[in-house]
């Protein structure tokens, strides 16, 4: 699987047009819209993946792809907001104990472990929250790319029988590795000044897609999703 994974993004006569492309929209990140079209590629990657397609999509039809971009963004901050906000109110409370608590002595050593058994509990809480958002993120953006409805990224029924089966969750520790690998290669770049950060972006857009592929195999085979014929786009919402 990994050496499928690895090898998909380079299945393609311009393979290399495709990962020039996503790696400087990628490096362009923090200016939000090239995120929205890295990801509305990472749905194309899903859609043609769950139908058994092994070539990976182009960068064209960029309207639809922002389209499926914002959808699949939206999806992403909804899940992303409640460990978000849970950090900010661990932080929060372990800071408000020395506000309402001032000085030396026993109030300010109580008030000094209050802060940090907050910090140790709820760290470990969002921590906790932030692993089952990853872990429900990418089959929530799987369901869109299947169905191409935002709401098919909530949908419990839906999502409930896939995140539950062990074909998921095994595609998702794989893919998981593979981000993970890719995080360590681009930390060891980041010592070489600007290169590394510049080659760091093209391996961490590799890396996405070579993930998302793992993850799109997975969702096709859980949902028992019908290949596609050759040279046809798989029809949305066409199995349930």
């Amino acid at each position: 699987m990994i050496e499928d994974a690895l090898h998909y993004p380079r299945d393609d006569d311009d393979w290399t047009r495709t990962v020039l492309i996503g790696g400087i929209l990628s490096l362009l990140g923090a200016l939000v819209v090239p995120t929205i079209l890295v990801l509305g590629y990472l749905v194309r990657v899903l859609e043609r993946t769950m139908h058994g397609d092994e070539h990976p999509p182009a960068f064209d039809e960029w309207g639809d792809m922002l389209v499926d971009g914002v959808k699949a963004f939206a999806i992403t901050l909804a899940y992303g907001l409640v460990p978000a906000v849970l950090a900010v109110v661990v932080v929060a409370g372990s800071i408000l104990p020395f506000t309402v608590v001032e000085g030396p002595g026993a109030a300010g050593t109580a008030a000094g472990g209050l802060g940090l058994v907050v910090l140790l509990v709820g760290g470990l809480l969002a921590l906790v929250t932030a692993l089952v958002a990853a872990y429900v993120v990418p089959a929530a953006i799987a369901a869109l790319a299947e169905t191409g409805e935002v709401t098919a990224g909530f949908s419990v029924s839906r999502l409930r029988p896939a995140l539950l089966s062990g074909t998921y969750a095994i595609a998702w520790l794989w893919a998981f590795a593979v981000v993970v690998g890719a995080g360590l290669l681009t930390g060891a770049l980041n010592a070489i000044p600007i290169i590394g950060f510049v080659i760091g972006g093209f391996v961490g857009f590799y890396a996405a897609v070579s993930a998302y592929y793992i993850v799109g195999r997975a969702w096709g085979d859980h949902r028992g999703l019908e290949p596609a014929e050759p040279g046809e786009t798989p029809v949305e919402g066409s199995t349930v």
